[in-house]
């Protein structure tokens, strides 16, 4: 049985293969409702435990993440997982570093780089991607990578 988000939940993003992912702060409450059977955690700083698996990168705000090749394989778990999981992707206001990272997804799903950002900023958050450094990212993230 799948368990993934209901599309209409705030902060959930479709991608074009379907599957279903939330991006979310983590300096406001977690929302109502079943846990992320999966999350990624995009901060600079290791995040508190938490009772579901999970992978942090270290991303200090409004920066790039330290690591982006553990940054793209987290990526492509969690890409995969959300075919059957309720999976998240966070930091701590949910836009720049999560946005970013919710652009990168769709580059994995079959979105040109190139349209990326746009895509997230549509089917995610209008605030998604906040620097000119995290769109050059994006636009040079590859699904190959």
């Amino acid at each position: 049985m799948t368990t993934t988000w209901p599309k209409d939940e705030p902060g959930v993003m479709a991608l074009p293969s379907g599957r279903l992912v939330r991006g979310r702060g983590l300096r406001k409450p977690p929302p109502a409702g079943p846990d992320p059977g999966f999350a990624l955690y995009l901060l600079g700083k290791e995040p508190a435990p938490v009772d579901w698996p999970s992978r942090w990168v270290r991303w200090p705000d409004f920066w790039l993440p330290s690591d982006p090749a553990a940054f793209a394989a987290s990526l492509r778990e969690l890409l995969d997982r959300a075919g059957s999981e309720r999976v998240e992707v966070a930091c701590g206001g949910g836009a720049g570093r999560t946005g970013t990272a919710m652009a990168c997804l769709a580059v994995l799903d079959g979105v040109p780089a190139d349209q990326a950002v746009g895509y997230a900023r549509s089917h995610y958050s209008k605030r998604a991607v906040e620097t000119p450094w995290q769109k050059r990212f994006v636009k040079r993230f590859r699904a190959g990578r």
